[in-house]
């Protein structure tokens, strides 16, 4: 077993790695002044994955779309019963979610910490698929895609990513369609599993009051070697120019909708989280509450409290979104290509670059000062090939002239489209 300290010079704190005999990597961060420890065990497969082979094959598997979501769900049954009813016996509270490039499980609890962590280990590392058991879940899945469908705020985003990108998977959506996943069943869930969920390729993140030799005790227990799996995901070209500029979709809402989002160049998993944390920054000083554009635009009536910027980045794509309730979304969309242009020329106020730098680093700091957020940014920069404490030195090294170049060479009109839903007529 392979275990090491991970220290940060600049917190004077740490955590340990340790590469487990199984083949599964731990990322343990014992936080003792804490009564919970919060828990996650994730996987590098989401919902862009959409075909793979492994080592020796010929062919591309080809996975429906939603299988990823739909896997997630299947995890949590066996066939002595459902996980959650064994959380409900430790009292932890227990959770998952599939983004476009990860699967995650997840607990948190203030006791019972092994035996809820035993929990965790033993039903995503044990699948239960029948066509009996995924016929069952296809009905499901599909009053959950139903759901999305109506939900106003989860369209207005999937139709941006629809319009910035013309040939990636990242503009379907999650979940998939019923039609999609109405094509998968239990031997492409298993050929699936075996593949993705191999603890190769997976992450063990705690923070909290634990012990680790609590973890290691379980893992021992629970875990068996898993032979390391050569996986080729299937590459897909996307031209650096959008689908389309516009896309509008009507509903049932009081206050029309937008999704403003500039598609910029990615670069590798590593690359691209560390511009979002630059990109951060950046849209903090292009829009952020203390920006004069933001002012303007509040005093206008243009935007209210619901606007907000967020850095969209995985393994291969890169965007920025801004959104929110305008009564003239399309008068936002301008003011903030105006802005950039402004600021493309004119540089970036001295002032403001580090009035946000130093309020970022108050956030990753206060990130770090809860176990939730420690385990969760363990796992993101695990699989982003960083270390946690990477993330401070990229907010503390980071130069205005970074900020700069980011802004000239990626935030373009040209590569930039907007999503409006609109009240019904």
């Amino acid at each position: 077993m392979n275990k090491k300290e991970v220290r940060c010079a600049r917190m004077n704190e740490s955590y340990v790695h340790i590469e487990h005999p199984s083949g599964l990597t731990l990322l343990l961060c014992p936080m003792p002044q804490f009564g919970s420890s919060y828990a996650m065990f994730g996987t590098d497969y989401g919902s862009v994955d959409t075909a793979f082979r492994l080592a020796g094959e010929k062919e591309f598997f080809h996975i429906p779309d939603g299988t990823a979501h739909f896997l997630e769900h299947k995890m949590f049954e066996s066939e002595k019963g459902d996980a959650f009813a064994d959380y409900a016996r430790t009292g932890a509270s227990a959770n998952a979610f599939t983004s476009f490039d990860k699967t995650c499980y997840l607990f948190s609890c203030a006791d019972h910490f092994k035996e809820s962590l035993e929990i965790l280990l033993g039903f995503v590392t044990d699948p239960y698929f029948t066509p009996e058991t995924v016929d069952k879940e296809q009905g499901i899945i599909g009053q959950e895609i139903r759901m999305y469908d109506d939900s106003a705020d989860w369209r207005v985003m999937f139709n941006l990513l629809d319009a910035l990108y013309v040939n990636h998977p990242i503009k379907i959506d999650i979940a998939g369609t019923t039609e999609t996943i109405a094509q998968i069943t239990a031997e492409g869930l298993h050929h699936i599993y075996r593949s993705f969920y191999n603890l190769h390729n997976m992450v063990l993140a705690i923070a909290g009051n634990f012990r680790v030799e609590d973890v290691l005790e379980v893992a021992d227990k629970v875990l068996r070697p898993s032979e390391k799996l050569e996986v080729e995901r299937l590459e897909v070209e996307e031209p650096y120019e959008v689908s389309r500029r516009r896309v509008e979709q009507r509903f049932p809402i009081a206050s029309p909708m937008f999704c403003i989002g500039f598609k910029e160049k990615p670069g590798d998993k590593r690359e691209n989280a560390v511009n979002s944390i630059l990109d951060e920054v950046l849209n903090e000083i292009l829009v952020g509450e203390a920006s004069p554009l933001y002012r303007r635009l509040y005093d206008e009536g243009l935007i209210n409290t619901t606007f907000g910027s967020e850095s969209l980045s995985g393994r291969d794509y890169m965007a920025s979104m801004y959104s929110g309730e305008s009564r003239d979304p399309d008068k936002v969309y301008e003011a903030i290509c105006d802005e950039i242009e402004r600021v493309k020329r004119e540089g970036i106020d001295d002032e403001a670059f580090y009035r946000n730098q130093r309020a970022a680093w108050g956030r990753y700091i206060r990130m770090l000062n809860r176990v939730d957020s420690t385990a969760q940014v363990l796992m993101n920069t695990w699989f982003s090939d960083m270390g946690l404490y990477e993330l401070l030195d990229v907010v503390a090294e980071m130069k205005k002239e970074d900020l700069e170049k980011r802004l000239r060479e990626n935030f373009n009109r040209e590569q930039s489209a907007i999503s409006v839903v609109l009240p019904e007529a």
